[in-house]
């Protein structure tokens, strides 16, 4: 039986599927017959290439969507230190924050510090400096500050880590039963919890983290730091983070040369770890010569251009971020990241900000006058916002550093009467009280500018209350329990309370200001709310008795029941806060109450003819 071909492949394909060929023979003949013909292999071919050409576009977005996956994670910046401390990781990662929030990206600073205390708050400021205390009531460290100052990155108690707080939540999860049949050790529950601590800040709206490593690389106790940051370009892919090692390249005088062996040295530590540095910022008080710089980045393992001289600024800490962008950092980072979003910088604010501070129009002395003067870092916000509050008024601020015990000395009070203003900042213990007190009395006395600040604003109501009301005996209960007339005192939700830290009137708190008054015009406003640190208080009971006497309480707790403003308005300035405003002083935007105080010192300046410059210079060398 002979089979007629059909005409039409296709019909005849369709045709037998649908079952109109009675025969199983038939049907096979008509299969073989429709692809052996010239037309059903043309066919075919078109549809094998589509389907290809489906394969390859699929295949194609899906990698788009990958990238964009990658490019949209958040990405990490892990500052180390080396070589010696206090070398300035702190303000290189405000700076390279600083940059990067220029650029129109998204930044979340942290720094995590090896020290056993749960806090800075009960340790000494000649040890650590100042406790910068942030708006939900973290004591954190100074270096919090610097990023604060510099970048607009959100900081909250996530910002600083210490080991203390690690071991303390890993025994805590232990305690509750949370590693139930396991051995809890450094590595992995250590070092697990120091990364979950970074994962915090990597929220879906943060381009960048940049986390500083507190101490020195080759210190034993910051090692699970080390660890820790090294697991995490594991954990989240080498593309997503970079490594910047900060080092010293010393100037040695009597070879009159700079030494980079130190650097290799402690780049060889930091490799030993496990970790690479992709870019190594040299501190220096030398220019760095290429042949060095060629020579660090053979044996440190980098390119040359990512050997990053960091010199010392000449004039203003705010100088580093336009150094870093002379050496291209910003843009080197943006690339190893993929940081895709980055725009292009603008640093006109910032070149404002410097030329006001390099062509000031005046200039003021300031006399600030602490238990812990001879400490610089002690006072650390306390003397930039002094500078902000000179880049307000378009004046130079020169601080003289006056320990409290030497007002006693003759040529100490000679000096403070001669100052533009004087400014007391805050403090704990008895040491060096009376001599705050005294300088109080200078102050008040000879009309000169006055700015109470914390433990200021305490000894500024000792003095009125001891020369101006008569209460001879007037004191604190932090230095005399059985004053006579204890005008500041324990707060009554403080005398319960057994354990230091942490335990203080602490953040963020609002106040009620004085509609006229000098604090309400400085602010414009009547609700503020500022930082506070602080146990006692200004002593409700002789509220009426200061006010009757002269001193205007300006400034309250919402309630009315606790005292943060007091003024005096005969005065020609003379304003003392409870509170820290120095805490939310930037360059970019003065704290009103130090940009009142300088203008008001500068007045005082234009009407004293006489000069004290050298002699000052003299007394502060002896203090």
């Amino acid at each position: 039986m002979r089979i007629k071909l059909a005409t039409d492949p296709i019909s005849s394909f369709q045709a037998s599927l649908n079952g109109k060929k009675k025969t199983t023979l038939g049907t096979a003949f008509c299969l073989r017959n429709t692809f052996t013909s010239s037309r059903c292999f043309s066919f075919v071919r078109e549809v094998l290439a589509l389907l290809i050409l489906l394969s390859f576009i699929v295949g194609l977005c899906c990698l788009v969507l990958e990238k964009d996956e990658v490019s949209d994670m958040t990405k990490h910046i892990f500052v180390t230190g080396g070589v010696v401390s206090s070398l300035g990781k702190g303000l290189t990662s405000a700076s390279i924050g600083m940059l990067l929030e220029n650029r129109s990206l998204s930044v979340r600073m942290q720094k995590l510090d090896p020290y056993i205390n749960v806090d800075p708050g009960t340790m000494s400021p000649y040890q650590h400096g100042e406790v910068y205390v942030l708006d939900d009531g973290s004591e954190t460290d100074l270096d919090l500050g610097h990023y604060e100052r510099f970048t607009h990155s959100p900081l909250t108690r996530d910002s600083n880590w210490t080991t203390g707080q690690i071991y303390k939540s890993v025994i805590d999860k232990e305690r509750r039963g949370a590693y139930l049949g396991k051995t809890v050790q450094v590595i992995p529950h250590i070092t697990n919890e120091i990364k979950d601590c970074i994962k915090r800040l990597a929220t879906e709206d943060v381009d960048v983290v940049i986390t500083e490593i507190g101490g020195t690389v080759g210190d034993i106790e910051s090692l699970p730091f080390l660890e820790a940051i090294r697991q995490f370009s594991i954990d989240v892919g080498k593309e997503n983070c970079v490594y910047i090692h900060l080092t010293l390249v010393p100037f040695l005088k009597a070879a009159r040369e700079l030494k980079t062996k130190p650097t290799q040295h402690s780049v060889g530590q930091l490799r030993e770890i496990g970790i690479q540095p992709d870019f190594i910022v040299c501190r220096t008080e030398q220019k760095i010569a290429q042949e060095e710089i060629d020579k660090i980045a053979l044996f440190c393992n980098v390119p040359s251009k990512r050997v990053v001289e960091e010199r010392d600024a000449d004039f203003s800490i705010y100088e580093v971020p336009l150094a870093l962008v002379e050496r291209n950092l910003d843009q080197m980072i943006v690339e190893r990241l993929g940081l895709t979003k980055a725009k292009t910088l603008n640093l006109t604010k910032w070149h404002d900000l410097l030329q006001k501070l390099r062509h000031p129009k005046s200039e003021v002395t300031i006399a600030v006058v602490g238990k812990y003067a001879k400490h610089k870092d002690a006072y650390k916000s306390i003397y930039e916002a002094l500078d902000h509050g000179g880049i307000a008024n378009s004046t130079n601020v020169r601080i003289l550093r006056i320990p409290s015990e030497n007002v006693e000395r003759e040529e100490t009070r000679v000096l403070l009467e001669k100052v533009d203003g004087i400014l007391l900042p805050g403090g704990f213990g008895e040491r060096g009280v009376e001599g705050k007190i005294d300088a109080v009395r200078i102050a008040r006395e000879h009309g000169i500018p006055f700015f109470g600040i914390c433990l200021g604003m305490q000894c500024a109501v000792i003095e009125y209350a001891r020369n101006v009301l008569g209460m001879t005996d007037a004191n604190s209960t932090e230095f005399d329990k059985n004053s006579e007339f204890p005008v500041i005192c324990l707060m009554d939700d403080q005398r319960s309370i057994v354990d230091m830290g942490g335990t203080m009137r602490l953040g963020s708190q609002p106040t009620s200001l004085l509609a006229g008054s000098r604090a309400a015009g400085a602010y414009n406003a009547l609700d503020i709310k500022e930082r506070h640190r602080h146990r006692y208080e200004f002593n409700y009971q002789y509220r009426d008795s200061f006010i009757d006497g002269g001193l205007a309480i300006t400034g309250t707790s919402p309630d009315g029941k606790l005292v943060e403003v007091v003024e005096i308005d005969e005065h020609p300035w003379f304003v003392a806060v409870q509170y820290h405003p120095e805490f939310k002083s930037k360059p970019t935007a003065p704290h009103p109450l130090f940009s009142a105080f300088i203008a008001a010192a500068f007045r005082r300046h234009r009407g004293v003819k006489e000069t004290f410059q050298d002699e000052s210079k003299e007394i502060e060398a002896n203090s």
